[in-house]
C-alpha cells in the first residue's frame, strides 16, 4: 500500500511533510519548523525514502512526550510517520 503525501487532509488536521524535497542541508530545520506551526492535535505526516532515526531521536530529546512518533509505514523505500503535536 502507497502513503500518498501529495494530498493533505486538512479536515482531519493531518499535513503532509515530504522530506525528499527538501535539500539535506535544511532537512531537520524545515521539520523543526512544520512541527512548531502544529497545533495541540494535529499531525504532520513525514515521508522519506529511509528510517530517519537520527532525527527521531533529536526530535524527542527536543520534545519529549509533547510529540508522539508513530509508523504508518516502515516498508524499504517508503518510510511514513505520523507526528501528532500533544503539547
Amino acid at each position: 500500500m502507497v502513503h500518498d503525501c501529495s494530498l493533505p487532509t486538512i479536515a482531519q488536521g493531518i499535513y503532509p511533510f515530504e522530506a525528499r524535497g527538501v535539500t539535506k542541508r535544511f532537512r531537520h530545520a524545515a521539520i523543526f519548523g512544520a512541527l512548531e506551526a502544529l497545533l495541540p492535535g494535529e499531525t504532520m505526516r513525514f515521508c522519506n525514502d529511509h528510517d530517519p532515526l537520527p532525527l527521531l531521536a533529536q526530535i524527542n530529546g527536543h520534545y519529549g512526550t509533547g510529540v508522539k512518533i508513530a509508523y504508518v509505514s516502515r516498508e524499504p523505500g517508503e518510510i511514513v510517520i505520523d507526528f501528532q503535536v500533544m503539547r
